[in-house]
């Protein structure tokens, strides 16, 4: 273990970044924007020694180590440094509404339950990309505390430098640079119709899989494994939008965040995503599996790639910068933002979606490390919404829902099965 002490960071507050600022409008009293990620050890879980990791690792990420503040005009992240955040045993409700004046004004929960580690962050934290480096800098640090030599790299940072300055920057300011300002209103999308659970529960059906059978079955359609989920995901929405037999059928349509790392050269820990919509229109007629593979194929290909999402977070970079929206009060924004959000935006997407992709660590770390896993946390509406994360040869995918029913995921992990995919299901429904 290096005995070095920890360089204190820069005592500064920072801005929002520009996906930042829309969660805090969204807050209530049954709803955060909050979501989990973790990691399962092949040992059980030390929560002493889980305690002085975190305490040793926090630091080294400032702009986890925050409190939100609020302005006349905007609001922002402050250091905090009170005591905290404290491991806590694990909870069978993951993604609980977040106060922003509870646990010493602390947005990130740390819980462990057996030989797993979570990560709960309010998201204007940060993204799941940059939320992964803080959690696999965790774990690299406990696993040396109890006796394993993990190096730093793949993932993991020297909990004994200063953060970069592009690890704490606003990227979306940095890199928008279109002239085009893409519309953001769409047409409103099919949404499942389902029985309110009571506050709070969160019903979490987990997929678990082998990674190279999922690879030989997408390799097999000709499309990349995204791309594969995305298809079934939407296959699952026409079947149950059928199966409801509505009197006017609705665009069907996924909530995807892309991770702009990908396409623009950012070290940023802080949220970097956009959104893209791959939907299909039943109203056209019915789709085959494999016509719905076709169309997601050659619509992630179109659409994500730097000029198209240059131009999404330009829309939004535009507002931030207008002289005129900088000075109009606080609450106004809110109001507007918030009734924006729930009248247009959160009615263009069916369901959420995210593929946090393939994640590595270090070679020394991958004997203790089993899998990982990612929550999107509770929807903002009455829907389902799926996470997905492949480490070694396991690839996780988590649903979570607010609603009882379980037809879309019913529905999506026969899918699988039936081109020969094995599911091994795990879930905290108690029935």
């Amino acid at each position: 273990m290096n005995n070095k002490k920890n360089i204190p960071s820069n005592s500064i507050w920072y801005k929002l970044d520009l996906s930042a600022n829309v969660y805090p409008t969204l807050q209530r009293r049954n709803f955060s924007s909050v979501y989990r990620i973790s990691v399962t050890l092949k040992e059980e879980i030390n929560p002493l020694l889980l305690q002085k990791a975190l305490d040793l690792t926090l630091p080294r990420f400032p702009t986890f180590k925050v409190a939100l503040k609020k302005g006349l005009f905007w609001r922002y992240l402050e250091p905090n440094n009170r005591p905290g955040p404290f491991v806590q045993p694990d909870i069978s409700n993951p993604c609980m509404p977040m106060s922003f004046h509870s646990n010493n004004r602390y947005l990130i929960r740390v819980y462990y339950y057996h030989k797993r580690i979570s990560l709960e962050i309010f998201h204007s934290l940060s993204d799941g990309n940059g939320t992964l480096f803080l959690l696999r800098t965790l774990t690299a640090v406990y696993l040396r505390l109890k006796g394993y030599e993990i190096p730093n790299g793949q993932g993991v940072l020297d909990i004994y430098e200063e953060p970069l300055p592009e690890e704490l920057e606003d990227a979306y300011m940095k890199y928008a640079s279109s002239r085009v300002r893409p519309p953001r209103s769409q047409e409103k999308a099919y949404r499942v119709r389902g029985t309110k659970e009571a506050f709070y529960t969160l019903n979490i059906i987990c997929g678990v899989i082998p990674v190279d059978r999922i690879l030989k079955v997408s390799r097999g359609y000709g499309v990349s494994v995204t791309e594969y989920l995305n298809a079934v995901l939407l296959y699952s929405l026409l079947q149950r939008q059928k199966e409801e037999r509505v009197f006017r059928e609705k665009p069907v349509k996924l909530a995807l965040p892309v991770n702009l790392r990908r396409f623009f050269p950012s070290d940023t820990l802080r949220n970097f995503i956009s959104m893209v919509y791959p939907s299909i229109d039943p109203r056209m007629g019915d789709y085959t599996f494999e016509e719905i593979l076709t169309q997601v194929h050659h619509y992630m290909r179109y659409y994500i790639n730097n000029k198209f999402l240059n131009a999404d977070i330009a829309t939004n970079a535009t507002t931030q910068k207008n002289p005129f929206i900088r000075i109009v009060p606080l609450f106004v924004k809110d109001l507007v933002v918030r009734q924006f959000y729930i009248r247009v935006q959160d009615k263009q997407s069916s369901a959420g979606l995210t593929n946090l992709g393939v994640i590595q660590t270090p070679e020394a770390m991958r004997e203790h490390v089993e899998r990982f896993d990612v929550l999107m946390g509770q929807p903002f509406s009455a829907r389902t919404n799926c996470a997905v994360a492949s480490y070694q040869n396991i690839l996780t995918i988590n649903f979570a829902s607010s609603i009882i029913e379980t037809d879309v995921e019913r529905l999506f992990f026969r899918k699988l099965v039936s081109d020969g995919i094995p599911v091994k299901i795990e879930s905290n429904r108690k029935s």
